[in-house]
Parts: structure tokens; C-alpha cells; sequence
């Protein structure tokens, strides 16, 4: 039955599961272009804010709509406020400066190595087994995300500075696997979904806010309509639709194997540059494609724990 299965043991072939990992890790791939996109006159800070302010007026209205019980208690307002901070704000602020450094594709491809801290953090914090099958998977997926990695720094424009972004990336990947680890927490499973992160996404723009006008000065936004339909884009379909979904997955498959959802992500974002941006395929880039889903599916189908 399924109440009776542990946390982080669901199948990844229940229907249940496979349409909300495939539909995040569609939005998900669509999102990088539209941050790329609102690059430019408004500042990185500012535009966090505005996504996750929007994001926060939706979850709470939806939360509304399903007649939750808003307030949660002390407890978990607590914890709903570490991951606010820094899942949407820490994590997003170094996102969006690493998009200023390195191509779209570029930062979605080291997004993907999310899985390893979320696997370890999970194993530390939560102790949730790491299979042999998972960690043969991750070498296989590892290795297509570093050739799709290489592809991506043979293209990177002249003069840009790789390594800082990669380095703001790697710093946005452990704010993101702390606030994934947590959801995952026994003592949130509890919680409603969306009152949980209807409080994380409040707490977070206030922290998004405050740190943009330290650092940018006063409130700016761009008064046009492809900014405003990119930040009700990622507010809306990249927030309120898709973390819940990611939510379920994380308390059902264990932050490790949820994180393969990153895997996924690259390959659709090059897809629809592809469709776009001109994206032209290579065998470096097919090769990797394909390891990193073969990865995902050898990992994605390890139920037992190694021993």
C-alpha cells in the first residue's frame, strides 16, 4: 500500500510521479531562457524579487482556493523561513548573477549536478540510503552532463568569465539542496504543500526585497510587456505551478532522486534553443543528451539500498 511506504521509496513509474517530474523539468527548461531574457535594465535582485513576490501572491491565493489552514504554526513558519531564504532568495540571486557570466545552456548543464549534494545532504540530515544503483546511474548521468558542459564552454562567449559563474552557480546548488533536504523533512511531511511554501515564497521575497535595495537601491522594474509577461511567466508556471509538483517528489522520491529532474532540464532547455536560438546539435552534445538520460533512467530505477 502506499501509506505504508517509507519516505523517499515511491516508484518512479507510478503515473503519480512521472507527470509531475516530466512537467517541472519541461517549465523548469523553459525558465533559463526567460531569466536570460530579463537581463538588462532592471537589476538581478530586483527581478527575483518581482518573480517571488508574484509567486507568493498565487501560492497563498491557491491555498485559498483548496481551503488550507493559512497559518501552520511557529514551528514550521520557522523552517518554512530557512527555506524561503535560502531556496528563493540565496539560491536565485547567485542564479541570476551566473547568467550574467555564462550562457543559459551553460548554467542549467551545472544545475544539473544538484542530485549530489541532495543525495548527500539526504543521507546526513536524513538518512536516507544511497544505492548502488543510484550512484552507477549518477556516474553515467555525471558523465553526459560534463560533455554537454564542455560543448557549452567551447561556445561561451569571448571574454566572459567562466569560472566566476560556475562558481555562483555551485554556490546557488548548495542553498538549493539545503532547502530541498528540508522539505524532505519528517517533520514537514505533515504540512500542506502549498501552505508551506506559500509561507517559504512570503519570507523569501522579504529577504529577496531587502537585499535588492541594499545592493540595487530603489525598487525598478521595466514597464513593458515581454518583462512583465517573463516575470508572470516564472512567477506563475516556473513557481506556483512547479513547486508543489517538486515538493511531491521530493517527499516521495527522496531529495536525491528528485534532483534527476536537473537532468532532464538541460536537455529540454538546449531542445527548445534548438527551436529558438538556432542551438546546433554535435555529437559531443548527443552524446551527452543521451548518457545523462540513460543515467537518469539507471538511477531513476534503483529501489534497493546498497549494502
Amino acid at each position: 500500500m502506499k501509506g505504508s511506504q517509507p519516505p523517499g521509496s515511491a516508484s518512479f513509474l507510478e503515473a503519480r510521479i512521472a507527470l509531475p517530474f516530466l512537467l517541472t523539468a519541461l517549465i523548469w527548461g523553459s525558465t533559463w531562457l526567460v531569466i536570460k531574457g530579463q537581463l538588462g535594465t532592471v537589476p538581478p535582485s530586483w527581478s527575483v524579487t518581482w518573480r517571488f513576490a508574484g509567486a507568493t501572491i498565487g501560492m497563498f491565493a491557491l491555498a485559498l482556493v483548496r481551503r488550507e489552514r493559512l497559518w501552520p504554526g511557529w514551528a514550521v513558519v520557522r523552517l518554512a523561513a530557512v527555506i524561503g531564504v535560502a531556496t528563493f532568495c540565496c539560491n536565485f540571486q547567485f542564479v541570476y548573477r551566473a547568467e550574467g557570466y555564462l550562457t543559459s545552456g551553460l548554467v542549467a548543464v551545472i544545475f544539473a549536478l544538484l542530485m549530489v549534494p541532495n543525495a548527500v545532504l539526504a543521507r546526513l540530515l536524513l538518512g536516507q540510503p544511497i544505492t548502488r544503483g543510484f550512484l552507477g546511474g549518477s556516474a553515467v548521468a555525471l558523465l553526459g552532463i560534463a560533455l554537454l558542459m564542455l560543448h557549452e564552454y567551447r561556445v561561451a562567449p569571448q571574454g566572459g568569465n567562466v569560472p566566476l559563474g560556475a562558481g555562483l552557480v555551485l554556490l546557488a546548488l548548495a542553498c538549493a539542496s539545503l532547502g530541498n533536504v528540508l522539505q524532505a523533512s519528517p517533520a514537514l511531511r505533515g504540512v500542506s504543500a502549498f501552505v508551506l511554501l506559500a509561507w517559504a515564497l512570503l519570507l523569501g521575497a522579504l529577504a529577496d526585497f531587502a537585499l535588492a535595495w541594499i545592493l540595487s537601491g530603489p525598487p525598478v522594474f521595466e514597464w513593458t510587456a515581454r518583462y512583465g509577461l517573463s516575470v508572470a511567466y516564472l512567477a506563475l508556471f516556473g513557481s506556483v505551478l512547479t513547486f508543489p509538483l517538486y515538493n511531491l517528489l521530493l517527499r516521495e522520491l527522496g531529495p536525491g532522486r528528485a534532483a534527476y529532474n536537473g537532468v532532464l532540464v538541460p536537455v529540454v532547455a538546449m531542445g527548445l534553443s534548438t527551436l529558438f536560438e538556432g542551438f546546433r546539435w554535435s555529437p559531443l552534445t548527443v552524446a551527452g543528451a543521451a548518457l545523462a538520460l540513460v543515467g537518469l533512467v539507471l538511477a531513476l530505477r534503483a529501489r534497493k539500498p546498497a549494502r
